[in-house]
Parts: C-alpha cells; structure tokens; sequence
C-alpha cells in the first residue's frame, strides 16, 4: 500500500502543502484501507494528509490552522469513517480552524458509512455534536432515529440487550 504523509509529521510550509497543491484531502489513516475507491476518489488532484486521532494528538486544530495560515489552501476536503468518535475530533478540529483564524476555510466534510457510502455533512451539523445537550434533545425529539442507530452501532445494540 502506498504511503502518505501524516498531519503531525509534515511541516506548515512543506512545498507539497503550500505550492504543489491547492484542495487538500485530510483523511483518517483508516480510509484507505476501509474505503480504497472512495479514498482514491476523494484524493485525484489533491494534497494527501493523514491522520488518526487514536494513535495521535486529537487536538490537530493548532497544527492543521498552522498548515491553513502559512499555505491558504482554496479547499479542504475532511473524510473519515463513520461512527468512529476518534474520527468525529478531525471534523471538529476543521471546523476550529475557521474559528481559530477568524476568517472563512472552504471545506467539505464526509464520512464513509459501512465501507461503501460516501455521504456529506454540513459542518454545522458537527458543530452541533460537540454539545451533547443538543444531541439529547434531538433524540428525545426524534426517537425513531434509535432504531436507525442500532442498525449501524455495535456498541448501541450492546447496550439495548443488557438494559
């Protein structure tokens, strides 16, 4: 499998970033393996940055408003794994870039559902899951979405059967 160069271990002013090009894929290190058509996809013509905030830092919003500021990419494009809460922070640390540098970042976010479903999610809908309050109303206002969830999450149908 090809290597590609990860968030932590490549410099805000690397060459490949700031002039080679200008749409950034930044994916988690799983993608390629989980979804290589999709990630092969997403990756035509675009700066490859891996990450994963399992085995990393998950505060990758410092180091990613770094890269933005010193390299002004026209877009970045954020794809990860659905259900995985590591995967959840790398939407949210695009998202705090924006905040960070005060100005606006293009960026799309997706997640690959079950391997194969390439959707996308409006950032504000990550912004939203950060407050878990929010999230609660959501349920409680939309219960029908449990069930839903249970056809996606181990850990949710886990939890049903031992309540």
């Amino acid at each position: 499998m090809k290597r590609y160069p990860g968030v932590w271990n490549t410099w805000v002013k690397t060459p490949y970033i700031r002039h080679e090009h200008k749409e950034w894929l930044i994916a988690s290190s799983c993608l390629p393996l989980v979804a290589p058509s999709i990630f092969e996809a997403l990756s035509k013509d675009r700066a490859i940055l891996l990450a994963c905030p399992e085995q990393e830092n998950p505060t990758h919003y410092g180091k990613i408003a770094s890269m933005v500021r010193s390299c002004q990419p026209q877009k970045i494009i954020v794809a990860t794994v659905e259900g995985s809460p590591h995967c959840f922070t790398l939407h949210a640390s695009i998202n705090e870039v924006e905040y960070i540098l005060g100005e606006k970042v293009e960026r799309e976010h997706y997640v690959v559902l079950e391997g194969k479903d390439l959707l996308k999610i409006d950032p504000t809908a990550i912004r939203a899951a950060r407050y878990l309050h929010l999230v609660d109303k959501l349920v409680k206002d939309n219960p029908s979405i449990l069930k839903e969830l249970s056809s996606y999450s181990l850990e949710h149908k886990r939890a049903s059967s031992i309540s």
